[in-house]
């Protein structure tokens, strides 16, 4: 495709969430991706800039992590304006931010996802414990990068986590923990690129793994059986389109020490820093990041 075509495009990056700092990061490749592709572009933050001068630009690559990027209220926004935008949808952007409904929807599809219970504070690990068993994860329905998640083996320790979760998000849900290990399979123009088996040193991938450490394992493609591999296509697939996603995202997953597949969540607006799964996984199929970018940008095209 001619660049040209794709007129005035505004990268959106900043904004005013708790992964304010990984969205600038995201931002900023790819705005200096953009601008090596020759496309006329300019990089703007809700947090300080007007978002009305958007009406001047012809579409949007939406790098917003988090709330107010990922939950569907910029890309309703943005319909609003009729300005195309790169990415999900609002409603199915709503969807997969919250982890609540993204489950419920899940549950009614039959695709496989962790047992999980909505918590509150008169909640206590022993009566939990009945349901989720020893050992449960504590996270925030709506939030990214693993903020806030928490695993809890006693009543202290749910305490705390269901203090640390309540902080960013009202609604706290709890889940069974997956002994095993964690995936994530990127789609791309609502095709599966390689799967990326994610080893942390930490107790699972959290913020800290995801962004700071530098000793976290990637093995991409995983090191699964052919087999495995379409049946995991397919059912991630079935986990995205679910949510009433397209185009492209990332589907996170585990797979537990007695091989059975539950997905975690799909995340709509992945990252494009220097530890993200995406454009790692595109360049084990020769996919660079400079072209990894334009093919989202042509998806606003369509």
């Amino acid at each position: 495709m001619n660049n040209k075509k794709f007129g005035k495009v505004a990268v959106l990056f900043g904004g005013n969430s708790n992964e304010r700092e990984i969205s600038i990061s995201s931002g900023k490749s790819v705005l200096k991706s953009l601008k090596k592709s020759n496309i006329d572009v300019i990089g703007i933050d809700p947090n300080s800039d007007n978002l009305d001068q958007l009406k001047q630009f012809d579409r949007v690559f939406i790098c917003l992590h988090g709330k107010d990027g990922e939950d569907g209220k910029i890309q309703k926004f943005l319909d609003n304006l009729k300005i195309p935008y790169t990415g999900n949808g609002a409603l199915a952007s709503s969807i997969c931010m919250n982890k609540y409904l993204a489950k419920k929807q899940w549950i009614k599809d039959n695709i496989p996802t962790p047992a999980f219970k909505v918590v509150s504070f008169k909640d206590d690990y022993l009566a939990l414990k009945k349901i989720l068993g020893d050992v449960f994860v504590v996270k925030p329905a709506s939030s990214g990068s693993s903020l806030g998640v928490s695993i809890v083996k006693n009543d202290i320790e749910y305490k705390q986590a269901f203090n640390l979760a309540f902080q960013i998000d009202s609604t706290v849900i709890a889940e069974i923990y997956i002994r095993g290990n964690e995936y994530a399979i990127p789609i791309l123009n609502n095709d599966p690129l390689p799967i990326i088996e994610i080893k942390p040193k930490t107790k699972f991938y959290n913020f800290d793994a995801k962004y700071n450490r530098q000793d976290t394992e990637f093995i991409c493609p995983a090191n699964l059986s052919e087999e495995y591999v379409k049946n995991i296509q397919k059912k991630s697939l079935d986990a995205f389109f679910s949510l009433g996603c397209k185009g492209y995202g990332r589907v996170d997953f585990m797979i537990s020490d007695k091989k059975d597949l539950f997905f975690i969540e799909v995340n709509t607006i992945p990252g494009f820093t220097d530890h993200s799964l995406m454009p790692m996984s595109a360049k084990t199929v020769g996919i660079g990041f400079d072209s990894l970018v334009l093919k989202i940008l042509e998806e606003t095209c369509d």
